[in-house]
């Protein structure tokens, strides 16, 4: 079964008299443990068809499965569940409490889903773990570089153990230092087994990825696999 499975996906907007197509007919699969880069544009339809996949938007006619199960069916209810125990979301622009510690905007989550305190600091804690910020877990945003708050926002997408990482630009708003570390960063997630989707204008930061999907005009123009020797984090 597969992971991600989209039937003739269509995503309409009213602007005034006009019907804007932002997705016209997306037909795709993603299998569990992929590394599927999504590139476009602006305006090509990326962002849209991210937030459908990450259960932000709902379709205007079509089919998604995640997990076997169709969203299309789902009331708001159903739909935050999957948000927050199926889906990692790491954003461009971090999205952190400038007031709470790192430990405490990972533990963010598991407060929604009702976890025990002590469960939610000891998964917190493990999850800072993996993007080796152990050491600084008691610091506050404003008290981190940039490269080290997107690690607090990874480990905050991992915390749940989700189904899928699904990053928008994740290394939009980093030097190209910090951008390499945290494309390496994807690099191990993927290797230790998560299913990762990136969102990206960059193609050497889709080149990261085993799989590139392109976007243009608001259907799938290209789906392409990099060879292993090709890709920018062998």
């Amino acid at each position: 079964m597969a992971l991600i499975e989209t039937k003739d996906l269509w995503r309409s907007y009213e602007m005034g008299a006009e019907v804007v197509h932002a997705l016209r007919g997306v037909s795709i699969t993603i299998e569990k443990g992929e590394y599927v880069a999504i590139m476009g544009p602006s305006g090509s339809g990326k962002s849209t068809l991210m937030n459908l996949i990450g259960c932000l938007d709902s379709p205007s006619k079509g089919k998604y499965s995640l997990n076997g199960k169709s969203v299309g069916s789902m009331n708001d209810d159903e739909l935050a569940n999957i948000r927050n125990r199926e889906i990692g979301f790491v954003f461009q622009t971090f999205n952190l409490l400038p007031r709470a510690t790192a430990l405490h905007n990972v533990e963010l989550p598991l407060i929604y889903n009702g976890s025990p305190a002590s469960v939610r600091k000891q998964m917190a804690e493990q999850a800072l773990a993996k993007v080796d910020l152990t050491d600084r877990m008691l610091h506050k945003p404003s008290e981190l570089s940039g490269g080290q708050r997107q690690r607090v926002a990874v480990a905050r997408a991992l915390v749940n153990n989700p189904s899928l990482l699904l990053a928008d630009e994740p290394t939009g708003n980093l030097d190209s230092k910090t951008s390499h570390e945290i494309m390496h960063l994807f690099d191990e997630l993927h290797r230790q087994g998560n299913t990762i989707i990136l969102v990206t204008h960059e193609r050497d930061i889709a080149e990261h990825a085993h799989r590139v999907l392109s976007i243009l005009d608001g259907q799938i123009d290209s789906d392409e696999i990099i060879p292993e020797e090709q890709r920018a984090g062998r």
